[in-house]
């Protein structure tokens, strides 16, 4: 097949950028499209296949887009504008994530927006309806955006206050065990929730708020017997809770008050036999109106590539697993007749 060359124009003050560091990025597009990219005077070359120098043509274009935005290109920006090249309809849909208005700031100016369409649709989904349920593995952001679309509505005063939850459970670990007084004992189970708060709000103004009572930051048991007006509240690792513990939640939301539960449904830390309160409510809330369930997948993991690698190997396992297991439970039913 004939080799097509496409040029294209690219801002010096971008190119370095787009680039990455050693020429990084620019290899891995090469490499996953197998095309030849070369900068001769400002210009750039792309040499190739016809359908795979379009496509570089446009992650190049689309790299540019987040540089002029973001002015700090990531792998992730290039990993992701790469998968969405090889699906129907990907540049378009990557067109309006790049149109998505930034949240807000963290204290160094970092914008904070959706990176990935399933990022997209659970902040389209907050923003539009009461109860958010935003489920998916690891490092897709789903508390952070959580938080940064909490802090933002605090700041704009279409809230009171800040609640951050989460039930003090965690990888088999026991409260008795940790050293100090209650709140000692808590504080490392929250402490996700303070980390985020501190990059985007500041320390200081995070504890200035906190000493009012503005925000707060509490494990589950002490939502019991409240009812939360007026505030934006987040129940984080969700899939922890029972499901007694998730209805005495979901009850306790009052008027004006918006609601985001995060959890990953892979990742459950209850005693055997126990049921995951998220398991249950998925499935009881999921014809009520101004409740949505966004899910997100490997695919919207924005952490070190090497995260979505490790979360997409044990979503193949996980799936082997469940398919092994339906063959087995089908051979003993033939075998048994039952």
């Amino acid at each position: 097949m004939d080799k097509f060359e496409n040029k294209i124009k690219l801002p010096l003050e971008h190119l370095q950028n787009i680039f990455g560091q050693h020429d990084s990025y620019i290899q891995k597009i090469e490499k996953d499209l197998d095309v030849v990219i070369v900068d001769r005077d400002g210009g750039i070359k792309i040499k190739g296949e016809q359908t795979q120098v379009e496509k570089a043509t446009k992650i190049m274009k689309q790299l540019m887009e987040i540089s002029k935005r973001e002015h700090n290109i990531a792998e992730q920006n290039v990993d992701y504008a790469l998968a969405m090249s090889k699906e129907e309809n990907g540049f378009d849909e990557l067109n309006t994530l790049n149109e998505t208005d930034c949240i807000c700031h963290t204290m160094s100016g970092k914008p904070i927006r959706p990176k990935t369409l399933g990022q997209k649709k659970y902040v389209d989904a907050i923003n539009e309806k009461m109860i958010v349920f935003g489920t998916g593995p690891a490092g897709t952001g789903k508390t952070y955006l959580a938080m940064a679309m909490a802090i933002t509505a605090f700041k704009k005063e279409t809230v009171s206050r800040i609640i951050l939850t989460r039930p003090a459970l965690e990888a088999g670990e026991k409260l008795g065990f940790l050293p100090g007084d209650l709140q000692s004992k808590i504080d490392p189970y929250l402490r996700p929730l303070y980390d985020a708060l501190h990059q985007i709000m500041g320390a200081e103004s995070f504890l200035k708020n906190m000493e009012k009572g503005l925000i707060e930051v509490a494990p589950l048991a002490y939502m019991r017997g409240r009812t939360l007006d007026n505030a934006y509240i987040i129940l984080d690792e969700a899939q922890n809770t029972t499901p007694a513990q998730m209805k005495m939640f979901l009850t306790r939301i009052g008027f004006g008050s918006k609601v985001i539960i995060t959890g990953d449904l892979t990742q459950k830390d209850l005693a055997p036999g126990t049921k995951s309160g998220l398991d249950v409510a998925i499935k009881v809330l999921d014809r009520v109106d101004d409740i949505a369930f966004i899910n997100m997948t490997s695919k919207d993991v924005v952490r070190h590539p090497l995260v979505q690698k490790i979360v997409k190997a044990y979503e193949e396992y996980e799936q082997n697993l469940a398919k092994k297991e339906t063959v087995k439970k089908r051979a003993l039913k033939k075998k048994t007749g039952r």
